[in-house]
């Protein structure tokens, strides 16, 4: 990369400074490989099975109860136990599940209902896994690098995403589902020995038992501070209206272009590794409030294109503008979680994070599918678009201290600081 200004290479700072950030940047890159090849071989083996898209989209549906309830779950955990070992023990059962998949697809007659036990059961473990994933990264990197940091693991991230989708098309198209749900057990079997040699990260020594009062404690504080409720706010409306991936089968068959189904998975990924490329001069950004704004509108904004035009390729170049403002929302959202909120309270708010934008996809999903049923594909994709634009400037103006938030004058930003310096010295 060496035609880009030093200025915009990403920062290495993170991947130098911690080694449990290496390993788990590794562990990420591998597991989010394998799971990308089974994020597209699934809902086309819903698709081919039912011809449906709202049997595509209730997928959706089965995913989001227990999304929410061990999300919520996790977050306490993570704020109570060892979060090595809810990462380790959630990869491995993560991995029994692709196995499911796998022994399912090489049957003679495959069988559905495995397909929506699989998809809840997937959402519920990364529900719980997702808190002590989240909040571990606040310990393991120094609070001046956490922009840094969320870039790297979004570059982490966009690489699966993108050589998983891209190739999974051509997988299943050519050696079927099995194959791709094998790579998938492959890469978690590699992920969990990586998680194996993480440094071991316990509670507080005066940390409470998971409990409803926790989880409560948790929301009291994010519902008290507009800062993060508009950051968690206006992702969920985002993703709710405006994230088309369930019908993407459907839009490929309407634009006579099969062969672009695992481009369109990869498409916002592309976008989004394009931003974390050249990301390096958001390390040096203190109003990350205007990141998650301006990001999610650019979302919003391309997902409407996306939906109008009908030539594959603009759509596919909406998709990856559309894929570089939700990254830039994503490193503004990361950074105020990261550099304002409480060790002793990171889990549970994580969780809460989880909510955020793991729920408005499922709901998304469930959306899209419904209005593609109703009104058709395309008008699903750009209606979703306008109403995304709408929410985020109605939220932005209820909100405004999520526009002026800096990182060098907010009290808690100021707070976590001199507690995690505090710490450093002890």
């Amino acid at each position: 990369m060496a035609f880009l200004p030093s200025s915009l290479l990403p920062d290495l700072s993170p991947w130098r400074a911690s080694r449990d950030f290496r390993l788990l940047w590794i562990q990420g890159a591998v597991t989010f490989f394998g799971s990308f090849m089974a994020l597209v071989a699934l809902p086309l083996q819903v698709k081919e099975m039912t011809g449906s898209p709202f049997a595509v989209g209730a997928m959706g549906a089965v995913e989001l109860v227990p999304l929410v309830v061990l999300g919520l779950y996790g977050g306490a955990l993570a704020d109570a136990v060892d979060r090595r070992k809810v990462i380790l023990y959630t990869e491995a059962a993560l991995g029994l599940l692709a196995v499911v998949l796998l022994v399912n697809s090489l049957l003679p007659r495959p069988v559905l209902w495995p397909l929506y036990v699989v998809a809840a059961g997937v959402s519920g473990l990364a529900g719980l896994q997702r808190p002590a994933l989240d909040s571990i990264l606040a310990r393991i990197v120094p609070h001046d690098q956490q922009t840094a940091a969320a870039a790297l693991n979004a570059l982490r991230y966009q690489i699966g995403s993108i050589a998983g989708p891209s190739l999974a098309g051509l997988v299943v198209a050519y050696a079927g589902h099995g194959t791709a749900y094998a790579v998938t057990v492959a890469g978690f079997a590699v992920s969990v020995l990586l998680c194996l040699r993480l440094s071991p990260a316990p509670p507080a020594h005066d940390a409470e038992k998971p409990s409803l009062r926790g989880i409560a404690e948790g929301a009291r504080y994010a519902w008290s501070r507009p800062v993060l409720l508009g950051t968690y706010a206006i992702d969920l409306a985002a993703m709710f209206f405006a994230f088309p991936n369930t019908v993407f089968p459907f839009l490929a068959d309407e634009l006579d272009a099969d062969w672009a189904l695992g481009l369109m998975y990869a498409a916002g990924s592309v976008g989004s590794l394009a931003l974390s490329l050249t990301s390096g001069w958001t390390s040096r950004v203190r109003r990350h409030g205007l990141f998650v704004v301006f990001g999610a509108a650019g979302w919003g904004l391309a997902i409407t294109a996306a939906g109008w035009f009908t030539n594959v390729w603009l759509v596919l170049l909406c998709l990856a503008l559309a894929g570089a403002g939700d990254m830039l929302s994503g490193l503004g959202r990361s950074t105020i979680w990261n550099q304002t909120i409480p060790e002793e309270l990171r889990g549970r708010l994580a969780g809460i994070e989880v909510l955020s934008y793991s729920v408005g996809p499922q709901l998304g999903q469930v959306r899209a599918g419904a209005m593609a049923g109703w009104t058709g594909t395309r008008p699903a994709i750009w209606g979703g678009g306008l109403a995304c634009l709408a929410s985020v400037g109605l939220l932005a103006a209820a909100l405004p201290k999520l526009l002026t938030y800096d990182s060098e004058t907010d009290e808690d930003a100021l707070r976590r600081r001199a507690a995690k310096e505090a710490a450093a010295q002890a």
